[in-house]
């Protein structure tokens, strides 16, 4: 990356000028729609409401006087780079003093020299307003495949409660005042593993192209039980794979710990027919969409009413009902030009919420996705992730130990046989 007080060449300032035009004014809702301009998603974060969680989170509290660094890594380059920041969920004007850019060390450090300043319209400071999102101006800030970026926000005035996403199997970093040009981690005293008001990242500079991989999902998306900080979600497995055939694509993330298809939550996202359209087909360039969800819609069926909305038990749900829903989620995705390749559920005998009659409503969603030919395409994880002599049953291999989640090796496993369905 060139340093901040040397002229960019005359061509690389000419396509920031023009790009310039095409992000969205502090108050504009939302990214440009699928497929359009100049920019391809390269990481993303489905946003979620405030909410408690399952450990620390300040997300009910939200910022004030503080600096919030959180490290991402991409998925495919280009040689400017913008983020993304969502309100999604706020009553309020977020107000953030400052955002900057970096090439990640290790934990909240970043490397020295690649501190860059974002702007947003030109000035520094933003304010996005409730419900919306904005995008900053367009940085030289060359970003290859694979890279691992830090991304740090300071808000000087309070926010009340933060727009998150809640399990981001990754390390956040919070420190009071401004340590947003910060090189070193000694500021960040704080962590959680969740991520706050960075909806994406984005990539323009080489030849724009519409073939953005959207998975779409639950927890084994969001890569649940994965290595936190390890990189190891099917999705980034996935990424991982096309940049060694040397074919990168953007892969951006929509999947949501304890989403469902048709019963939307507090906590863990709106149903899943109805973030769709935010979270998949709003990325931008995205050409195809990974679906894999419904497990949650079963097994929540199967747990008694409970004084915790979050994870109460019920509705009860049958196989025809997800069907309409995943039959939903085709419509949506060929609407807009977007390929939809179904992946069936994973065996889960053995998980806490686990009974005979949901697999039984497991077996006939996937009986319809394997053999309806209403997907674009199929990847039966169901018998590829299936233990020897037990099809209902996670292969110990790939189990993360709820019988339910995959370890890294099971990500793995799931993202190589996503691959060969890609075209």
């Amino acid at each position: 990356m060139r340093s901040r007080g040397r002229r960019l060449p005359a061509v690389l300032a000419a396509v920031v000028a023009a790009l310039a035009f095409a992000v969205p004014p502090a108050g504009a809702s939302g990214p440009p729609g699928p497929g359009t301009g100049p920019w391809t998603g390269t990481w993303a974060a489905a946003m979620m409401r405030p909410s408690p969680g399952f450990g620390p989170n300040w997300s009910e509290e939200g910022f004030a006087d503080h600096t919030l660094r959180q490290v991402v890594r991409v998925s495919t380059g280009g040689a400017l780079a913008r983020v993304r920041l969502s309100n999604a969920y706020g009553t309020t004007p977020l107000r953030i003093t400052g955002v900057t850019l970096a090439r990640a060390a290790d934990g909240a450090a970043v490397r020295p020299g690649t501190v860059r300043h974002l702007t947003f319209r030109g000035s520094r400071s933003v304010a996005v307003p409730p419900g919306g999102e904005v995008a900053s101006d367009p940085a030289a800030f060359g970003v290859r495949p694979l890279d691992t970026l830090t991304v740090s926000l300071y808000f000087a005035e309070p926010t009340g409660p933060a727009t998150q996403h809640l399990f981001a199997s990754a390390t956040s970093y919070r420190a009071g005042g401004d340590h947003r040009s910060d090189a070193g981690s000694g500021a960040f005293t704080e962590t959680t593993e969740s991520w706050y008001y960075l909806a994406g990242v984005d990539v323009a500079g080489a030849v724009p192209r519409r073939d953005a991989i959207a998975a779409f999902g639950d927890s084994i998306t969001d890569g649940a039980l994965s290595t936190v900080d390890g990189n190891n979600r099917y999705p980034d497995e996935l990424a991982e794979l096309l940049a060694a055939r040397g074919k990168p694509r953007g892969v951006l993330n929509a999947g949501i710990g304890g989403n469902r298809v048709l019963t939307d939550s507090p906590c863990l996202g709106e149903k899943a027919t109805s973030r769709f359209h935010e979270d998949v087909l709003d990325e931008p360039r995205v050409g195809t969409v990974l679906v894999l969800e419904g497990i949650n819609d079963i097994g929540f069926s199967a747990l008694p009413p409970g004084e915790d909305p979050c994870f109460s038990g019920g509705p009860e749900v049958t196989a025809e009902q997800l069907i309409a829903g995943h039959r939903e989620l085709i419509r949506q995705a060929h609407r807009h030009g977007v390929k939809a390749i179904g992946l069936t559920l994973l065996p889960y005998k053995g998980a806490d919420y686990y009974t005979p009659e949901g697999e039984a409503v497991r077996d006939a969603l996937n009986h319809w996705i394997r053999t309806s030919g209403e997907y674009d395409a199929v990847v039966d994880l169901d018998r590829i992730m299936a233990a020897p002599g037990d099809a209902d049953l996670l292969d110990p291999a790939y189990d993360s130990g709820d019988n339910l989640h995959p370890n890294d090796a099971g990500y793995h496993a799931m993202a190589r046989a996503v691959v060969s369905a890609l075209r």
